[in-house]
């Protein structure tokens, strides 16, 4: 399952930046993860300042 980043998301691109497979881009007030690229290796979550990324 890939990971989801949630509202707390402050958009600030730290989770792009570490994602070994380029699978989290801009969106609208907020980044996404495309599920179909997500590999769940929880880099992204780590790296959130904010704790806006989730696995579940």
């Amino acid at each position: 399952m890939a990971r989801v980043i949630t509202d707390k998301c402050v958009a600030c691109g730290t989770c792009a930046g570490e994602c070994p497979v380029n699978a989290i881009s801009k969106g609208d007030g907020k980044y996404e993860i495309a599920a179909d690229t997500c590999v769940d290796c929880g880099a992204c979550e780590n790296a959130c300042p904010t704790g806006a990324i989730t696995g579940e």
